[in-house]
């Protein structure tokens, strides 16, 4: 196996002391060898100066939409169910399997040049397949399903499905992809959200779930119209809803959760469900704040997520970051939701989200070599004397700092150049693509 050699670094490494260290971080086949302690340039195959550079795990975004970053632009300024049913619904239906891999590529190449290595991803109703083509092909680890959608208001017929072939659908898809390349992609079973899935379906999912050990991945308690549906629906408010059916647990993922009342938050500790925190696209959507303080202390754990980039616009864990840990102190002081707190959600607690903490989130030996190399040598970064390197990174940095990414110890990136994608190529077809569907969604440019 070949070993790689990152030399002299300032090293972030998010074990459980959260110690920083400077020294170097040896990498073999896919795995940390050694952190700290010198290491002989002789005894390795390759070697990257990190001189004046830090090293940081890569970041885990909990809560993506790949086959939405075509739409990055054409449908700001609404509200979340507006968003959904005049823009983001006639363009995923109008999607090809040309279209959903040059998105795919397109949100991935982003997502690796900001030090994002793993993603918990939701796709549309068809041709998933092609995302996980694309996945495959880049190099990025992810946990990503084909969305499930069986009921709802509004909802075009391109995207209206029967349940039977959702979950057909969804279990193929499981069985060719989950374990892929020594499981750097994972299956997720992916129920877009109770509003637009029976209770047949979700009831299923749950089944199926239980029976191959993977997680469920949906929206929840977004946006008050959203609660209202859901209770008008079942008699009973989102969290207590999917609790009531058992979808509950250490292998749900809720993305966004921001109009919780107290029992519902209770449910979620109690059950040791993951939050994916979403305050870009929140914000966006007028959808509202996360009582992400209080869901903090009470023990829940909270991953970041970027969403999809017609409502962020942009799939920058940097951005989340710094947006987490300011929106909150208005109301809750100076010191909530501080630096190392949100570099915990953008890292080590986001595998814990995915089941993955002691595989990768922090820098240790065994664990995978996910990793993201910065360059904080920069006018907006400085003066770095006597600053918590973790405060620069979340307060100062920008995606633009990173200058390698490292995923299952291949480097996806190095010196701002993306290794895996064609990114002159993936840009032009983005354009091509989103012209198509403009025009078969009728939506105006």
């Amino acid at each position: 196996m070949e070993k790689l050699l990152i030399k002299n670094a300032e090293i972030i490494t998010m074990n459980p002391g959260e110690e920083i260290v400077q020294g170097d971080l040896l990498i073999e086949g896919d795995r940390i060898v050694s952190v700290g302690p010198p290491v002989a340039a002789e005894s390795v195959d390759r070697v990257i100066d990190g001189s004046g550079r830090t090293v940081i795990p890569g970041f885990i975004q909990t809560h993506i939409h790949l086959c939405q970053t075509l739409f990055r632009g054409k449908a700001d300024d609404l509200e979340l169910l507006d968003w959904l049913r005049k823009r983001i619904w006639p363009l995923e239906a109008a999607h090809d399997e040309e279209s959903i891999y040059v998105s795919a590529l397109l949100g991935i190449g982003e997502l690796i040049a900001g030090g994002s290595t793993t993603i918990v991803d939701m796709e549309t109703v068809h041709h998933t397949n092609e995302a996980f083509e694309a996945i495959a092909q880049s190099g990025i680890r992810a946990l990503s399903g084909k969305v499930m959608m069986d009921k709802g208001d509004d909802v075009p017929r391109g995207l209206q499905e029967k349940t039977v072939d959702s979950v057909q659908e969804s279990v193929d898809l499981l069985e060719k992809w989950n374990g892929y390349d020594h499981g750097r992609i994972r299956y997720a079973f992916a129920p877009r959200f109770v509003i637009s899935c029976t209770e047949q379906l979700l009831l299923q999912v749950r089944d199926l779930a239980e029976k191959y050990r993977v997680f469920v991945h949906t929206h929840a308690s977004e946006n008050k119209g959203e609660i209202a549906i859901v209770e008008r629906d079942t008699g009973m408010r989102n969290i207590i809803y999917l609790d009531h059916i058992g979808l509950t647990g250490k292998r749900l993922i809720l993305a966004h959760c921001i109009w919780l009342n107290d029992e519902e938050k209770e449910i979620i500790r109690k059950r040791g469900v993951h939050v994916s925190h979403c305050p870009g696209s929140n914000l966006k959507l007028a959808s509202g704040i996360a009582d992400v303080t209080h869901m903090t202390k009470m023990g829940i754990n909270l991953g970041l997520g970027a969403d999809g980039a017609p409502c962020n616009n942009n799939l920058d864990m940097f951005h989340e970051m710094r947006l987490a840990a300011l929106i909150h102190k208005p109301a809750n002081g100076p010191t909530a939701m501080e630096a190392r707190q949100i570099f915990r959600m953008a890292t080590i607690e986001g595998a814990r989200a995915v089941g993955m903490d002691q595989e990768i989130g922090s820098l240790e030996p065994g664990k995978k070599a996910d990793l993201a190399i910065l360059n904080l040598n920069q006018f907006h970064t400085y003066p770095a004397f006597d600053v918590d390197p973790i405060s620069r990174i979340v307060y100062s940095a920008a995606s633009s700092d990173v200058e390698t990414t490292i995923i299952d110890g291949h480097i996806v990136m190095e010196n701002r150049k993306i290794k895996t994608l064609d990114k002159d190529r993936v840009l032009k077809d983005a354009d091509r693509s989103i012209k198509r569907l403009l025009r078969r969604s009728g939506i105006h440019a």
